[in-house]
């Protein structure tokens, strides 16, 4: 709770200047620079947003979601990218509990890590400095559409590959490449946040589009389920090209639902007070900055570190959660793909509701709690993981359910906190503090599993990282509860 009181604060009729040579979000800065316990920023009124510009951003989420869902996490690298189809005949013909058979499988798993780790690195060099010149130039829109297209390219490309070892570096480099334009995209998808939402419904409407995007995960789990069904329709299954299909149906689902976004949600305007400079003099601008929010923002600079570290596990939870469970579970197809239809519809409803939680108690809340129940969940994973199917099934679903409410108040966390203007930047700061440390979980998963070889212990890696965030997040002050101002709280559309 703020330990200020809470009375309606006065909105002034003009704002005040800028003193000369002040940063951006300084006391003394731009009077849309942010407030440490993530109240509204004085002298913006905030006006109910229309509901087809809410849904319109929403979608992006639904439209986007099964590249994460279908191609990272349930089905393409878990259930072929990393399967038996990728190892010589020799090893592939061994009983899955050879020695040599599941060391093949580490192998396949560990090297998708190595090339998801690589992804974060170019993620971490370029998100800040582009999500800058998006704000410069008014462009955040165009920023998405085309990493958003760059996506749907590699997504489609992954067509290409087939089940052979010889393609394994092809189908790993592409799912990384596709991480990575979905990573820029989604930098400034987070920062068009803002331009949706109110002081009021900025949680709902974080949540909603965490929500809608699992929920969009479910229903292209449920088309895959359907064509498995039906047996692909009579459609030959050999070399791969039932999953080659999918990745090429999950390009054509982004293409058919993310338009509405660039059809309904405005640009935000251009930084008419920053300066445009070039590419590589960006980075000059960028540590500047950076060096700036430390001095003056202390608070969102200590956020920014303490989310790196927990959304890189947070990450790696979906990342390798569906191969945990075909190769230490020993999951069929159908009951992964069953698993990652009921994970996503309880990590989509449990974060619609943290939304409305994360307004009334405040994002820090919600985040906290969120972390310790994945720790716990994460621990009981691995304990009891000799019990066999049924300890993932039940701890493995419950782990889901604090997934997205941790992500979703995270963008909430940090809309609330950024400097007017600087939204994209900001957000790109946030990709990139997180990409910084990019390696964390992907290196402990697959350092584990070396010393070990068996990939359940990889899980103590991914629950390490988590626990690390959750104790630096109890340090962090940012995002506890503010009261609302009711002349300025609008009901979600």
């Amino acid at each position: 709770m703020s330990d200020r009181p809470a009375v309606p604060e006065p909105v002034p009729d003009a704002a005040p200047t800028a003193s000369p040579g002040s940063p951006p979000g300084s006391p003394h800065g731009s009077p849309h620079g942010p407030r440490h316990d993530g109240a509204a920023r004085p002298g913006v009124a905030e006006a109910p947003v229309p509901r087809r510009q809410v849904v319109s951003w929403a979608m992006w989420d639904w439209a986007t979601q099964p590249f994460n869902t279908v191609i990272v996490t349930f089905v393409f690298t878990a259930l072929y990218l990393t399967s038996d189809a990728f190892l010589t005949p020799e090893v592939a013909a061994l009983p899955a509990t050879d020695p040599v058979h599941e060391r093949a499988l580490a192998g396949l798993t560990s090297g998708l890590g190595l090339w998801i780790t690589i992804g974060g690195l170019l993620v971490a060099l370029l998100a800040p400095v582009l999500g800058r010149r998006a704000d410069v130039e008014g462009r955040r829109k165009a920023w998405v559409g085309g990493a958003t297209l760059v996506m749907v390219l590699a997504m489609a490309a992954l067509f290409a590959v087939r089940a052979d070892p010889a393609w394994f570096v092809l189908g790993a480099a592409l799912v990384s490449l596709g991480s990575v334009s979905s990573e820029i995209a989604g930098v400034n998808y987070n920062a068009m946040l803002v331009q949706v939402s109110t002081r009021g419904t900025v949680g709902r409407v974080s949540g909603l589009g965490w929500g809608l995007g699992y929920l969009g995960g479910i229903v292209a789990l449920v088309l895959v389920v359907v064509a498995q069904t039906f047996d692909w329709w009579g459609m030959p299954t050999d070399d791969g090209l039932a999953y080659r299909v999918i990745a090429l149906g999950c390009a054509l689902w982004a293409v058919a639902f993310a338009w509405p976004l660039f059809r309904y949600v405005p640009e935000a305007p251009p930084a008419e007070d920053r300066p445009r400079v070039g590419f590589f003099a960006g980075y000059v601008v960028l540590v500047r900055d950076v060096v700036a929010l430390y001095r003056h923002e202390r608070p969102t600079f200590w956020f920014l570190l303490a989310s790196a570290v927990y959304r890189d596990g947070l990450s790696a939870v979906f990342t390798f959660g569906a191969v945990i469970a075909a190769v230490s579970f020993r999951f069929g197809d159908d009951a992964v793909i069953a698993f990652g239809i009921a994970a996503n519809l309880l990590a989509g409803l449990s974060t619609i509701v943290a939304g409305r939680l994360d307004d009334r108690f405040g994002p820090r809340a919600v985040i906290i709690g969120s972390l310790t129940g994945l720790v716990v969940c994460g621990l009981l994973v691995v304990a009891l993981h000799p019990l066999g199917a049924a300890v993932f099934w039940v701890a493995g679903l419950a782990l889901t359910c604090f997934v997205g409410p941790a992500q979703a108040a995270s963008r909430s966390l940090l809309a609330r906190v950024a400097p007017a203007g600087r939204e994209s930047e900001i957000f790109g700061l946030y990709a990139t503090t997180g990409r910084a440390v990019s390696f964390l979980a992907p290196s402990m998963w697959t350092l584990l599993i070396a010393l070990t070889g068996a990939t359940i212990w990889g899980t103590l890696g991914i629950v390490a990282v988590i626990l690390v965030g959750l104790v630096l997040m109890l340090k962090v002050t940012v995002g506890r509860r503010e009261p609302v101002r009711p002349d300025v709280a609008a009901p979600l559309p």
